[in-house]
């Protein structure tokens, strides 16, 4: 009997040996490093996959295939798969899916934030340090057989943006950054006068007047029974801007929360006051707020200069009936200031990353097509498109944009004059323009300090008491909820072990049938023993 237990603990011992090696390569498998090779094969075909964001914009749409057929009329070896989504969310949870089982696409457009969690796997993203200074086929290499830009050429505030952990994970795309879209006419109706560059103490003060109401109850400045006289789009951007205008602390690079303190308190104490009185609102809580400010039921719209083609009473794209719409002057602005000696707004825009393969050719063909969508071409016409600037002085500076800047109103479509506007105020701020740090977790801490805002309004309007136990109450439950480590980066390090791993492989389930087998027939063959033992025990 020992010598049958012996072979099947051996036997046991090289299933469990094996099942180790097929399992331990199910999963977020980490890749090998990219290595540069020695040259482009272009006797080879590739086919790769390019994953973009656009706003639902057909025109975008457009330009993306024409880049890519543009491209591939250049590389015939080299084919590009489009897939297009209309939420850069979906973009970050769907690589994060596919990480784990080394699905994820050649070219992304995302955000650096997005980057930093995308870099929990391992050599899941291209440090592209090497292939920006690659002579041949770098930024600017001579190899390329197209005219791209120089490192020199990329605006090197846009560029930083994409530097974190000591090297350069993405490139930029396009720039953007927000605006305040405001109802001139409305502003004056009240009596006051739109100022160059707009305070915190104006906008709270106007939109506080904007609240009087006629006998009927009605609003006086619209003769509505609806008007939010600010509508904020993205209140992460809204708190993060605040803070930094205020000096105050957000977090640092390393990842150290430190939003929760005392100049955060007063922001929210003064959110809560004006959305008590109805003046302040929303995009998530009320509308959107161009269709707010285009029906005239918003004075104050803040959002991305990205977005204003849908600004104002002849906005291009506008998305509400036309018997709702009001006819009004529309002024643009920065966003709200605390100093106006020294204005600061957020940088914001899509940036393109790389993901690594097994196939370091393969790698080399997705920069390749990364780069041409920094050309000249394709930077200027998606510009053209939204308040975007192209992320490269050399876009900037060429005589087809320039012109296009010079014709600014000349038409109603693609030199809309509140697009041209929203496109000059960044391109004459953008040393103002700044960034949070990124780190890993940097995405979730993000969404929490917009978070502070629309829970702090959302109380208000339900009658709730914002008090000093509110607040200590809110910062818990912020802090559980998006699982943040105030003594460094996010909880959200573990992302990618989180995700579902998907089915196993045919071979491992069969190993671990076996193993159950294995286990059952040692049971058997032990029992059986005892029981004989047993037995002849009876008989002595």
């Amino acid at each position: 009997m020992m010598k049958l237990q012996k072979k099947l603990a051996l036997c046991l011992a090289f299933v469990l040996l094996a099942l180790t090696g097929l399992t331990g390569c199910h999963g977020a498998r980490g890749l090998e490093p990219f290595r540069m090779p020695g040259e482009f094969d272009a006797d080879r075909t590739y086919e790769i996959t390019f994953w973009a964001k656009n706003d639902t914009n057909r025109t975008q749409v457009d330009i993306y295939h024409k880049a890519i057929a543009d491209f591939e009329e250049l590389y015939p070896n080299i084919k590009v798969n489009l897939r297009l989504y209309t939420d850069y969310g979906r973009i970050y949870n769907d690589v994060i899916t596919n990480i784990a089982t080394n699905t994820t696409p050649n070219v992304c457009i995302t955000y650096p934030d997005h980057v930093a969690t995308y870099l929990t796997g391992v050599n899941t993203v291209v440090p592209l340090d090497d292939l920006f200074t690659d002579s041949r086929y770098g930024l600017g290499g001579s190899e390329l057989k197209f005219d791209g830009p120089a490192q020199s050429e990329i605006v090197g505030k846009f560029l930083e943006e994409c530097s974190f952990d000591g090297h350069y994970y993405a490139i930029p795309y396009m720039r953007s950054t927000e605006a305040c879209y405001i109802n001139k006419t409305y502003v004056e109706k009240l009596g006051y006068e739109v100022p160059d560059v707009l305070t915190w103490d104006f906008i709270w003060e106007v939109a506080e007047a904007a609240m009087e109401k006629d006998a009927s109850g009605k609003f006086k400045v619209n003769g509505k029974e609806v008007l939010i006289p600010i509508v904020y789009k993205s209140t992460d951007n809204m708190m993060i801007s605040m803070l930094k205008q205020k000096g105050a602390e957000y977090s640092d690079a390393a990842g150290k929360i430190g939003i929760f303190n005392d100049t955060t308190e007063e922001i929210l104490y003064t959110v809560a006051e004006h959305a008590g009185t109805g003046a302040f609102s929303t995009f998530k809580i009320s509308s959107y707020p161009a269709n707010m400010l285009n029906a005239g039921e918003c004075i104050f719209a803040i959002d991305s200069t990205a977005g204003a083609t849908w600004m104002g009473s002849d906005a291009p794209l506008i998305d509400i009936a036309e018997e709702t719409l009001v006819k009004f002057e529309t002024a643009v602005r920065t966003i709200p200031q605390y100093d106006t000696e020294q204005p600061l707004m957020i940088s914001q825009g899509p940036s393109i990353c790389v993901f690594n393969k097994a196939d370091d050719q393969e790698v080399l063909a997705s920069w390749l097509f990364a780069q041409f969508l920094l050309t000249n071409d394709v930077q200027i016409a998606y510009a053209g498109t939204e308040g975007y600037v192209p992320v490269t002085t050399k876009a900037q500076e060429s005589a087809e944009y320039q012109d296009y800047l010079a014709r600014a109103g000349e038409d109603g479509e693609h030199h809309y004059i509140v697009k041209m506007q929203a496109t000059e105020l960044l391109l004459n701020n953008i040393e103002n323009t700044f960034v949070t740090p990124v780190f890993n977790g940097s995405a979730s801490l993000r969404d929490a300090a917009g978070q502070l805002i629309e829970n702090v309004t959302k109380s208000v309007r339900r009658g709730e008491t914002v008090d000093d136990s509110y607040m200590e109450k809110l910062y818990k439950n912020v802090i559980s909820l998006y699982r943040l480590n105030l003594d460094g980066a996010s909880q959200e390090s573990d992302a990618v072990g989180r995700k579902d791993l998907g089915p196993l492989p045919a071979t491992s389930k069969a190993l671990l049938l076996t193993l159950a087998g294995v286990w059952f027939l040692m049971g058997i063959y032990v029992l059986r023993g005892v029981l004989k033992k047993k037995s002849l025990e009876k008989k002595q």
